[in-house]
């Protein structure tokens, strides 16, 4: 027999080892690990990582095999990992119900649990007894299932098992947007159960995800039943929100170690290596003592001085944790791993030596890995002193199973017997390696041959829908029902996917579906709910952000293919040609380049070789026909028909119904299959469905064709004295008498005022009994009367009804949870509070909808527009989150109030015109005027009157360069130019109407400060007022400068507290919060935003400020409780005292009756003689003067 080689004995070294500290510990029938002798339940994160030494330890017999034992020993090993992994899952599967429920819930009282009995795979604590939401320790399961799987061992044996495994991805789906417990189990520092949006949740889900896409469970033996889908853009928000959040760890944890697992081993979530690196050394600097890392700063578990007896922490108790935080060696041993990923050996040397002198010898000269390092008790006050100076003594587990794993798994690899790809053969070390340039293609399609004529016109020649058969063009919500199907079990009760809606990666990709070739178009087309697509620019803007969302984000084989219909709403006033926004991109387009993106427009039939497929074998018929469903349904009726004959003549309808011409087997057949696509609300039908018979379905309500629509001059003869509402007998209004008004009613604006009566009076469902009995409801004539009102693009009236119809803004809970998920609270509604409500954790739909309209004060306008700004700060946060920073709340209300504040100041006009204004404005100027608003940048207004309608003005926001300007014009940090192209007419006619409606258009400027600001403009030098201007924009958008909150927090180190208008910050605060916390930043946030008026706020800022100067100082206490407001109305004094010294008149300091301040302070610049800073911090010095050094500076 062969000698055994110097290998082969080293690796016996290593087999004895694992036998003896983690295998001899493995449940004979479950296969599970107890975390140790003393706690014998199984946690799924320690069985997960304990199993990881006995994976690497059987590839490296496998690979160093010198007899035959090897092999044998080999293949032992690898079951013993597949028996736990098979346990993980039999403890899982038996919580199936837990599942379910979760997916639609994201709720605590639904998740896995987090630990199991180890001998019986049951629960073993309630599900309100333990932090068991944890997302990472699933993910973890899922990743290293994946990783097994690839490397050839057969972890899950049949379908039912696969289906489970397709719901435990949509479990974790949502991981960046669900607050969990974390990987300590403990949710936020304070131990107090509440969960926080932790990075390496996060980050785990995100690389699980990515494991799984297109896997298949069965390995080498499986077909495309047993593959794993994963939906792109759901890693990509991971990704964002990972982005967002690093080094950062949680909004409680400024630095956590456990994001070494995220972005290194296992996860490598992270793809951009500078911010891999920064997060690693925050964690080195921060966390590293002599005996390994602290899990974060203020970590009380197993100190001296926590308190065994109760399992949560006093706030003001952290302070004493500082400094004493017990050092893990686990950490090290991740280091040593990403020492060898990364190619670091003076890393892994490093470490290596550092781990072994903090090993304990256990019997038979065992190397364990202790849990933790912590301070004698008696030496608790000497390491306070000296911080890493005191010897530690080990503590808690002995070996902690996870960090043994882990060391053996880094000895295994340092010493040549495992290769890093052989631990992650799907290559996620790749992660941060450049990606190739993305190019996106684009197709354009016409949905008529009309609209395919007029774009011939313009030299660019596409294929209609019909053309491009027997590839099949169909709108984004049908894959979204599609991709509902993925994961069913009848038997074990899983409904598949939550129907949400689908984003642009994975529209961009070609389906094969049951043999036939889908393409779908992008979810904005989709969105004929909500009044934003009416809006052409506004389409050509998404499809902007769409495409350089693509080109960064794209990580699949083959290019992303977008398929572009052009619709009859795309079309100029008209009909005839396209309209020229629609116009300028096709040609952009055709030039290759838009949005930042490289593009390639083709034919879809072109794109068929360089596209990315995906064969969704989920859909194809299976044995079982009774699981038929609508959209089952819906697909056969459609892959039923025959080839489309596109020779009819177009026909002139408006609707745009008869879109679709093929031969149809049968009139029923088509009926049915149109009537399926409205059960899955496809809204446009006729451009996805082959109609000719459309029309006859399409009942038309015959609304008041109004006599003649608008009066010569513009205004409107109908005279409301004051609104007198017809009454009958008894004094009621009488509804039937408003219908007769209706009938004579010349404008589209009264109406809708009418029939705004009538909704209220009646309910949307009355019949009005208009031409005919029972007549039309209310309901029906308000839609008919909002496609009118589309058409004219009359967007404050396109407004003011979507809000009657309560017309669903599609993204809007996606919106907010994207900006949740990206560490903003939202408030909704104008401050103060009570009346601004705040929006911490994704709320459902209908009760977001709810506060809104609660905190508008049922004011429709102001309802609808917060709702439509929360969708642009979305869009804005997706594509430019760099706007938002040292921004941790955003408050739509004050950004509504200032938006019409902007308008008010360029057009010179009163609060109420400008609010009218504001509502007027298209959807992309709209978005315009927020995005320079959160930008500073300088726009222009301008303002053109319609010829269609001369009663109707129109305002658009453009970019003013600064280029050629002279210094007055360009000063100020949003200089705003007015042209008026034309005498303004406003409908005077309709404005005691709109008053005496309450839902009308109520003043979002208040009569206070806002309002006087722009009583005089005229007279004044341009630059007036820009600082006045600045200062509101900061204090309504909350920005702060760079590192103010940790200067705050100093402040309060030295005193008791700062008072704001009656609301103090305590400094026992810092006792509980360290200074890069955001939890700290929040807190001061909050009390700062008691203050309504922003330029106050703003002002408070800077006292604020120059007292954070002072601080510098060597000064050991500045006074107990500082009152802010006290320094900045002495600063005032002082500033009006000196002033009228100098000789200014009453006029020129006259005070906001408000706040008591003088409004030339308000726009004065900071710095110069007499900049804000001069007296702010001659006042701050005289307040503090008792306090301060007597040998510093004299006073001047």
């Amino acid at each position: 027999m062969r000698s055994r080689s110097n290998s082969g004995v080293r690796l016996d070294g290593y087999g004895r080892l694992v036998q003896q500290t983690i295998l001899r510990h493995q449940d004979a029938v479950t296969g599970l690990l107890p975390a140790s002798a003393d706690h014998r339940d199984a946690w799924v994160r320690d069985n997960v990582y304990g199993i990881l030494a006995v994976w690497g330890l059987g590839l490296a017999y496998r690979k160093n095999a010198d007899r035959d034992e090897d092999k044998a020993k080999a293949y032992e090993l690898e079951q013993s990992v597949v028996k736990l992994m098979r346990g993980l899952l039999q403890c899982m599967m038996r919580q199936v119900d837990k599942v379910e429920a979760f997916k639609y819930s994201q709720s605590t009282r639904d998740c896995l649990h987090a630990k199991y009995n180890t001998h019986t795979c049951a629960t073993v604590v309630g599900d309100h007894e333990w932090g068991h939401l944890q997302m990472d320790a699933t993910s973890l399961y899922l990743l290293m299932l994946a990783q097994m799987t690839a490397s050839g061992l057969h972890i899950i044996h049949s379908l039912d098992e696969v289906n489970f495994i397709q719901n435990l991805v949509f479990y974790i789906e949502a991981a960046y947007k669900t607050a969990d417990f974390g990987i300590w189990e403990r949710g936020d520092k304070t131990n107090q159960g509440i969960t926080e949006l932790n990075a390496s949740s996060v980050g785990m889900a995100k690389a699980a995800l990515e494991a799984l896409d297109e896997l298949d469970l069965f390995g080498a033996k499986g077909g495309p039943q047993s593959v794993i889908r994963v939906l792109s853009d759901e890693v990509q928000h991971c990704q964002s929100i990972l982005h967002s959040m690093l080094p950062r760890a949680s909004t409680s944890k400024e630095v956590d170690a456990s994001v070494l697992s995220v972005i290194s081993y296992p996860a490598f979530a992270v793809e951009d290596s500078e911010l891999v690196e920064i997060t690693k050394q925050e964690i080195i600097t921060k966390l590293q003592g002599r005996y390994g890392c602290c899990r974060f700063l203020r970590d009380g578990y197993r100190t001296p001085k926590e308190d065994p007896n109760r399992l949560y922490y006093e706030p003001a108790e952290l302070k004493l944790f500082e400094n004493i935080e017990c050092e893990w060696p686990l950490f090290w041993a991740y280091l040593i791993i990403d020492g060898i990923f990364s190619g670091n050996m003076e890393q892994v040397q490093e470490y290596r030596e550092a781990l072994e002198g903090v090993l304990i010898k256990g019997k038979n000269g065992l190397r364990l890995v202790p849990e933790l390092y912590s301070v004698p008790p008696d030496k608790v006050d000497e390491e306070y002193r000296n911080p890493h100076t005191v010897d530690r003594i080990p503590m808690g587990k002995l070996p902690l199973m996870w960090g043994q794993s882990l060391y053996i798994l880094g000895c295994l690899m340092a010493e040549g017997f495992l290769a890093p790809g052989e631990i992650d053969p799907l290559n996620r070390r790749f992660a941060t390696v450049p990606k190739p340039d993305v190019v996106v293609q684009v197709c354009i399609l016409a949905e008529t041959e009309g609209i395919k004529a007029a774009l011939r016109k313009e030299d660019i020649d596409v294929e209609t829908v019909a053309d491009v058969y027997p590839i099949r063009v169909q709108p984004a919500r049908i894959l979204s029902h599609i991709y509902a199907r993925l994961g069913r079990n009848k038997q074990m009760c899983l409904t598949g996917r939550p129907y949400r809606h689908m984003g642009v990666l994975g529209t961009s990709k070609l389906y094969n579906i049951r043999k036939n070739i889908f393409t779908f178009t992008p979810q904005f087309i989709d969105q004929q709910q909500f009044y934003l697509a009416l809006d052409n620019k506004m389409i050509v803007e998404m499809l902007r952000t769409d495409l350089s969302y693509l080109c960064s984000r794209w990580r699949m084989t083959g290019q992303p293919t977008i398929t572009f219909p052009i619709s009859h709403t795309m079309l100029d006033e008209t009909g005839s040609s396209v309209h020229p926004t629609v116009l300028a991109m096709l040609r952009k387009l055709q030039d290759g380049y838009f949005g930042g993106a490289r593009i390639q427009t083709g034919k879809l039939s072109e794109f068929l070789t360089t596209s990315c497929r995906t064969h969704l074998s989920f859909m194809d018929p299976g044995p079982e026909a009774d699981t038929y469903d609508e959209v089952a349904q819906y697909l056969d009726h459609l892959l039923q028909r025959t080839v489309p004959q596109s020779n009819l003549p177009p026909t002139a309808q408006r609707g745009g119904l008869s879109r679709f011409r093929a031969a149809v087997h049968t009139t029923r057949d088509l009926m049915s299959l149109a009537s399926k696509a409205k059960d899955l609300h496809v809204q446009n039908v006729g451009m996805y469905v082959p109609s000719k018979i459309f029309q006859a379905s399409q009942q038309s309500v015959k609304l008041l064709s109004s006599p003649h629509q608008h009066d010569v001059d513009g205004k409107s003869h109908a005279l409301h004295a004051e609104m007198n509402l017809p009454r009958d007998e008894d004094g009621n209004v009488d509804c039937k008498a408003l219908v007769d008004q209706l009938r004579i009613c010349p404008t589209l604006q009264e109406q809708a005022d009418i029939l705004y009566m009538l909704h209220i009076l009646k309910g949307p469902e009355w019949h009005t009994g208009l031409d005919s009995e029972p007549g039309p409801t209310v309901k029906e004539l308000l839609t008919e009367l909002y496609v009118r009102v589309g058409d004219t693009r009359q967007w404050a009236l396109i407004r003011y009804i979507s809000g009657i119809l309560k017309k669903k803004v599609e993204a809007l809970d996606e919106a907010c949870t994207d900006l949740l998920s990206h560490q903003k609270h939202l408030t909704v509604g104008l401050p103060p509070e009570p009346r601004e409500k705040t929006i911490s954790a994704p709320i459902p739909y209908e009760e977001l909808v709810c506060l809104i309209d609660e905190a508008s004060e049922k004011n429709l306008s102001v309802s609808i527009l917060t709702q439509e700004i929360m969708v642009y700060l979305a869009m804005c946060m997706r594509t430019q989150p760099t706007l938002f920073a040292e921004m941790f709340r955003i408050r739509i209300g004050l950004i509504i109030q200032v938006m019409a504040t902007e308008l008010a100041h360029s057009l010179r006009c009163s609060a109420g015109e400008a609010t009218e204004n504001l509502m007027n404005l298209s959807p992309s100027d709209m978005k315009n005027l927020l995005y320079h608003i959160l930008s500073g940048k300088e726009f222009g207004v301008e303002r053109s009157v319609r010829s269609v309608d001369s009663s109707v003005t129109t305002i658009s926001i453009c970019e003013v360069g600064a280029v050629g300007a002279t210094k007055p014009e360009r000063a100020g940090i949003v200089r705003l130019k007015s042209e008026i192209k034309q005498p303004l007419s406003l409908q005077s006619g309709d404005t005691d109407l709109k008053s005496s409606l309450s839902a009308g258009h109520a003043e979002l400027l208040g009569k206070g400060s806002f309002s006087r600001m722009l009583e005089d403009q005229g007279s004044k030098d341009s630059r007036q007022g820009q600082w006045q201007r600045r200062r509101r924009l900061d204090g309504a958008l909350n920005r702060v400068p760079v590192g103010f909150y940790q200067n705050v927090w100093k402040v309060l180190q030295k005193c008791h507290g700062l008072s704001v208008e009656g609301f103090v910050l305590p400094s026992s605060t810092t006792r509980e919060m360290t200074p890069g916390e955001m939890k700290f930043a929040v807190h001061v946030e909050s009390v700062l935003n008691r203050v309504p008026q922003p330029e106050y706020r703003q002002l408070l800022v800077e006292a604020i400020l120059v007292l954070t100067m002072l601080v510098d100082m060597e000064v050991h206490t500045i006074g107990g409780i500082i009152a802010v407001e006290k320094i900045l109305h002495t600063a005032n004094n002082l500033f009006y005292e000196e002033q009228k010294a100098l000789g200014a008149d009453d006029h020129m300091l006259e005070r906001d009756p408000t706040t008591g301040i003088c409004s030339l302070l308000y726009d004065s610049a900071p710095s110069g003689r007499f900049g804000t800073m001069t007296y702010l911090s001659k006042s701050a010095a005289m307040y503090v003067y008792d306090f301060l050094p007597t040998d510093g500076c004299s006073m001047q």
